[in-house]
C-alpha cells in the first residue's frame, strides 16, 4: 500500500504527463495578440463550415456568394480566401502557410503559391493553394475526404474550415466551438490593427517576456521593469553598448600540451588548465547575472555556428581565446568574424588549418567554412528557400573542386610563436591566445578557382600571391556569395525565435544582413535588431502550435533559474555557476559539442510532422526524462557545495512560497505562474490539471505547494517549446 509521500509523488507525475499531453497540441483560447491581426479563412456562408474555394481558372469571374461546395483532386490547385491581414510591402505567399488535417489526425502542409487581394474588397485576399503534400505523407488514397485547413501568418493561427479532397465526406469532426465565417462586405475591426511597424512589442507584458526569452538567457522582474518604462529598443541599444563582461573572463595561462607529471600533483591543476570546467562556471555565472545578456546570448548561439568543441581542444584557456572574438564580434561585422576565427588557433587545430601545408594539405577547414560556417550545399534565393534547376533539383553551391582550390589557399598557418609578434606566447606551450601566422615556405602559390556566382568576388586568384593576401581574397570571396545572408540569417533566427521561420521572415532579415541601411553588408547588431524585433517575432502570444523553438537545454536551464532569483546553495550570495554536469545529460554539454555540426543540425526535420526542428534532434526517450529529472532536481533540490563547486546553485522559492501560503485556492500562484513562466497563455484545463496536484499537497505545505506548481508548468510541453 502507498504511504502518503508516494500517493503524492504520483499524484504529481500523473498530472505532469496530463499537462504535457495537453500542453503539446494546445492553442491559446482567444488571440491575445495586439500587433498583428488574426488571418480569418472565409467560409462559403453563414450557415457553413467548408471553405469558400474556387479553381484557379474562375478567379476575379465567379460570384462568390452563388458558389457551391466541391470536391478538388489531389495535385490541383485551388483558391482559398481570407481576410484579417496587414501585409508588409514584402509580405505575400512566403508569409501564409497552409496545413491540412484529415480523419485520422494525420497533419500536412500544403504549398501557399500566391496570395492577391481581391479587385474592390482589397480586405480579401484569394489564396492559391496547391493540393500536394509539401511534408511528403499523405499517400494513402483513404486520405481522400473531407479534411481541415487552416492558415497561420506571423505565427497566428486562423480558424479552420472543410475542404474536400479528392471526395466529399468522411469522418472529419468541425474543431469544438467553429463557427461560419462568410464573406465580409468591410474589414473586420480588428483590436492592435493599423499600429505602425515601430510600435511593435512596446506595451504589452506577454510581449515584453517573450522578447526577454529570445534576447536574453532568461526574463527576470527586473528586466521587465526596465523594458516596461523604456520599451524594447531603448533595451537594445543599451545593450549594444553595455561592458561585457560583468565577470571577468577567466584568465588561466597557456600550458604544455601533455598534463606535467607536477601539474597532476597540484590540487585542480589538471581541471582548471585541461578541462573547460573554468569557462562553462563562468559561462553560466554570466548567463546568471550578467548585464550584457543580450551579447551573451548571440555569442551563444555564434558558437553553435562557428563551432569549436572541448572534445578536441584540450586547454580551457584555448577555447576562451575563441570565446572572446565571439563576443568580440557578436555586434561587430561578420566579415571580421570570419577573418578573426579562421585565424584562432583553437579554430586552426580542431579544423587541422594550423597543420595543413603545400605538401600535406587538410581540407578540413576549407570544407567546413562553405558547408557549415557561410553558405552552404545547394543555392539559396534570399528568403533561404532553395533554388532549383530545371529538373526541380537543389543547385549544388560548390563542388569538390571548389574545396581542394580552398584548401589551397588555407596552407602555411601555424601558431604565432615569435616573441615579438606574439604578446601571449608562452616558452614551452603552444600560442592558442594570438593569431596564427604565416608561414610563406609553406604555402601553395599555384593559381586557385573559387567559388562562382553572378558578379563573383575574387572567383580566381593568380599564382605567386602572398597568402596573407589570398587569405583575404578569398573570405571576400565567400563573404559577398549571396546565399551568406539568408543562411546565417535563418540560423540566427531558430537560435533566438523560431525553428521553422517563414520564408518571408528570413528574407526581411536577409535584406538587412545584405544592407544595413546605410550601405553595409554584413553589420550583425543591425541583424540582431531586425531578428527581435521583427513582426514575426513579436506579440503577447503566438497561436500557431508549429511557431517556435523546442528550448535548447542550456536556455532551459538558465530560464528557469533566471525565473526564481538563482542564488548559492544557501541562497546567501550569488551561485559559482556550477551548473553544466546536471545540465549534460540532457544533450547539451557546454562547449563540448559531439561535432562540427553543433549539437543538434540547423535542417533537422522533426519526424513525423516534417517541420524544421532543430533542438528536436536532441530529444530522445532518454532526455526527455532527464528534463523531468533536471526540474526535479533544481526545483526539489539544490546543487549544493562539494569539490568541484563553491557556492552551489538554487532557487529562490521565497515568493511562490508565500503567494502558496497567502491564498489556499492556489488561484494566486498559478496566475503569478502564468505571468512569470508563460507569459499568460496557459489555458484553462492546463490550470485545472495543475491545481488538482497542488491542492493535493497539505495547505500547511506552502513550499511543497509552490513547488509542485512550478515543476509541473516548467516540465510541461507548453513551457518546453519556447514561443
Amino acid at each position: 500500500m502507498m504511504n502518503r509521500n508516494s500517493r503524492l509523488w504520483w499524484q504529481i507525475l500523473s498530472a505532469s504527463f496530463v499537462i504535457f499531453l495537453l500542453s503539446f497540441v494546445a492553442m491559446a483560447e482567444t488571440d491575445p495578440n495586439p500587433d498583428s491581426p488574426t488571418p480569418v479563412l472565409i467560409s462559403e456562408s453563414k450557415d457553413s463550415l467548408r471553405a469558400l474555394a474556387t479553381s484557379p481558372d474562375r478567379l476575379g469571374r465567379t460570384n462568390l456568394s452563388s458558389l457551391k461546395s466541391r470536391a478538388f483532386m489531389p495535385n490541383s490547385r485551388v483558391v482559398l480566401y481570407a481576410t484579417n491581414f496587414e501585409f508588409l510591402a514584402d509580405e505575400g505567399a512566403n508569409s501564409v502557410r497552409l496545413y491540412v488535417e484529415d480523419a485520422k489526425g494525420r497533419k500536412y502542409r500544403f504549398p501557399v503559391l500566391d496570395v492577391s487581394p481581391l479587385r474592390g474588397q482589397q480586405w480579401v485576399y484569394a489564396l492559391t493553394v496547391e493540393l500536394r503534400d509539401e511534408l511528403g505523407f499523405w499517400e494513402q488514397p483513404e486520405a481522400n475526404g473531407d479534411v481541415l485547413v487552416g492558415i497561420t501568418w506571423r505565427g497566428l493561427a486562423s480558424n479552420r474550415v472543410r475542404l474536400a479532397f479528392g471526395k466529399t465526406g468522411g469522418n472529419i469532426k468541425d474543431d469544438e466551438g467553429a463557427v461560419p465565417t462568410p464573406f465580409p462586405t468591410s474589414p473586420i475591426n480588428n483590436p492592435g490593427s493599423g499600429q505602425q511597424p515601430d510600435t511593435v512589442g512596446y506595451l504589452y507584458s506577454g510581449d515584453r517576456v517573450r522578447f526577454l526569452e529570445q534576447a536574453t538567457f532568461g526574463p527576470t522582474p527586473a528586466l521587465d521593469e526596465r523594458i516596461r518604462r523604456i520599451g524594447l529598443r531603448t533595451w537594445l541599444a543599451e545593450q549594444f553598448d553595455a561592458p561585457y563582461p560583468t565577470n571577468p573572463y577567466p584568465n588561466i595561462p597557456l600550458m604544455p600540451t601533455n598534463i606535467s607529471d607536477e601539474c597532476r600533483a597540484t590540487t585542480n591543476c589538471a581541471r582548471d588548465h585541461y578541462t573547460q570546467y573554468p569557462l562553462q562556471n563562468w559561462f553560466f555565472k554570466e548567463a546568471f547575472y550578467g548585464d550584457a545578456q543580450l551579447k551573451h546570448r548571440v555569442a551563444w548561439s555564434l558558437s553553435q555556428l562557428w563551432v569549436v568543441s572541448g572534445v578536441d581542444t584540450q586547454q580551457s584557456s584555448h577555447m576562451i581565446a575563441y570565446h572572446q572574438l565571439l563576443s568580440k564580434n557578436a555586434f561587430g561585422n561578420y566579415r571580421t568574424l570570419m577573418n578573426d576565427i579562421t585565424l584562432n588557433p583553437g579554430m586552426g587545430n580542431y579544423l587541422d588549418m594550423v597543420r595543413s601545408t603545400k605538401n600535406n594539405p587538410n581540407e578540413n577547414y576549407a570544407r567546413e567554412i562553405l558547408q557549415l560556417f557561410s553558405v552552404g550545399l545547394f543555392m539559396l534565393n534570399q528568403d533561404g528557400t532553395l533554388q532549383r534547376d530545371a529538373s526541380n533539383n537543389p543547385i549544388p553551391t560548390y563542388d569538390q573542386d571548389t574545396v581542394n582550390n580552398f584548401t589551397k589557399v588555407f596552407t602555411g598557418w601555424t601558431t604565432c610563436e615569435v616573441t615579438a609578434l606574439c604578446p601571449n606566447r608562452t616558452q614551452g606551450a603552444p600560442n592558442y591566445k594570438d593569431p596564427m601566422i604565416l608561414n610563406q615556405n609553406n604555402h601553395d602559390v599555384t593559381a586557385k578557382t573559387l567559388l562562382d556566382y553572378p558578379n563573383a568576388v575574387n572567383k580566381n586568384i593568380a599564382a605567386g600571391l602572398n597568402g596573407n593576401t589570398e587569405m583575404q581574397m578569398a573570405l571576400d570571396n565567400i563573404f559577398y556569395h549571396p546565399n551568406v545572408a539568408p543562411f546565417v540569417s535563418r540560423i540566427l533566427i531558430q537560435h533566438h525565435v523560431t525553428s521553422d521561420p517563414t520564408p518571408a521572415y528570413v528574407g526581411r532579415i536577409s535584406a538587412v544582413f545584405n544592407n544595413n541601411g546605410s550601405g553595409v553588408r554584413g553589420d550583425l547588431k543591425a541583424v540582431v535588431k531586425a531578428i527581435l524585433l521583427d513582426p514575426e517575432a513579436r506579440g503577447n502570444a503566438k497561436t500557431d502550435p508549429n511557431y517556435g523553438k523546442l528550448r535548447e537545454p542550456v536556455q532551459l536551464a538558465t530560464n528557469v533559474y533566471r525565473h526564481f532569483g538563482v542564488k548559492s546553495a544557501d541562497l546567501t550570495t550569488q551561485s559559482d555557476g556550477y551548473v553544466w554536469q546536471i545540465i549534460a545529460p540532457l544533450g547539451q554539454n557546454a562547449f563540448y559539442s559531439p561535432t562540427v555540426f553543433n549539437y543538434y543540425p540547423p535542417d533537422y526535420v522533426v519526424p513525423g510532422p516534417g517541420l524544421n526542428g532543430p533542438e528536436f534532434a536532441i530529444l530522445t526517450t532518454g532526455t526527455a526524462i532527464g528534463r523531468a529529472n533536471f526540474m526535479n532536481t533544481i526545483i526539489f533540490n539544490r546543487v549544493n557545495v562539494g569539490a568541484y563547486t563553491l557556492t552551489g546553485t538554487a532557487i529562490n522559492l521565497a515568493e511562490m512560497q508565500a503567494l502558496a501560503a497567502a491564498d489556499t485556492t492556489s488561484n494566486q500562484l498559478l496566475d503569478t505562474l502564468n505571468v512569470k513562466m508563460m507569459h499568460g497563455t496557459m489555458t484553462a484545463q492546463n490550470k485545472a490539471t495543475i491545481m488538482t496536484a497542488v491542492n493535493a499537497v497539505a495547505a500547511t505545505d506552502s513550499l511543497t505547494r509552490a513547488r509542485t506548481a512550478i515543476y509541473l508548468i516548467a516540465t510541461s510541453s507548453q513551457y518546453q517549446v519556447q514561443r
